[in-house]
């Protein structure tokens, strides 16, 4: 959904109203032309490559997880030899973290829910998205199924690199969520704002995957019973929980210091 690859072309400036030159120098600038051409094909064949691989190795990572999946199989489904995903990615982990960032990239945002949703406020946007847990069963299962086992089967050392890629590139929106819900006055401004998205972040993924598990097996996790109405009671007493935890105190002054990490807060919109 989102490309994750720039290459920024300049085209070098050529002065009209300066003498000819000699044959050797203009026979060299073409060559130069034709090099940089040569290059920028490469270059383009690279990422077709890259992106035919990753294509082949979300599904496979998907259907037989970190350790199940082999790269032979991948670089067969993408038409390639084993040494191209290799030259590509450097390394089975480097494949798996790649397809992970590709995965985590396409899930939905937390303010793509729809205006009237957003309108609605921090707390609102975050029932949305637990009332559409289906969606990640339905609709977007595989990316999922790369988050789940970037959470749960992977090494110490990739954890560390997923994490590293959530706090920077925050592909979910956590924390331009949680800014818009100090702006609008709606959570705390007394706490640190990557702690408050990370919060937020860990107990959704929990809460999710156990909705999730209610979806494909109802009564597993959480016992028999309308697992419909369940639900619904379990989300409103998790927003209450999370409002109790991060919401703004009533009474509290809206003029209040700007949290640590926290930016100017914007208006509500």
């Amino acid at each position: 959904m989102r490309s994750w690859y720039k290459i920024i072309m300049h085209d070098a400036t050529h002065s009209h109203d300066a003498v000819a030159a000699p044959a050797v120098i203009d026979s060299g600038s073409g060559h130069e032309k034709a090099e940089g051409r040569a290059g920028a094909q490469t270059r383009a064949r690279g990422r077709d490559h890259a992106a035919r691989i990753l294509d082949a190795a979300i599904p496979q990572f998907a259907a037989a997880g970190y350790e199940g999946a082999r790269v032979e199989s991948v670089a067969a489904a993408a038409g390639m030899a084993k040494g191209s995903v290799f030259f590509h990615f450097g390394s089975k982990r480097g494949l798996f973290l790649a397809a992970y960032r590709r995965a985590a990239r396409s899930l939905p945002r937390y303010l793509d829910a729809p205006l009237e949703v957003r309108d609605s406020g921090f707390f609102g946007v975050v029932r949305y998205w637990l009332t559409r847990t289906e969606h990640l069963v339905h609709e977007d299962w595989i990316p999922y199924r790369m988050t789940l086992l970037g959470t749960y089967s992977t090494d110490p050392a990739l954890r560390r690199d997923i994490n590293r890629f959530l706090i920077i590139e925050d592909p979910f929106g956590t924390r331009e969520l949680v800014l818009r819900g100090i702006g609008r006055g709606e959570v705390r401004r007394d706490l640190d704002v990557s702690m408050v998205s990370a919060l937020v972040d860990w107990l959704m993924d929990r809460f999710q995957d156990q909705l999730v598990t209610d979806e494909l097996a109802p009564g597993l996790l959480s016992g028999p019973g309308d697992f419909a109405e369940r639900n619904r009671t379990r989300i409103e007493q998790f927003v209450g929980l999370l409002r109790d935890a991060v919401g703004a105190r009533e009474g509290r002054s809206a003029g209040s210091s700007e949290p640590a990490g926290a930016i100017p807060a914007r208006p509500a919109g």
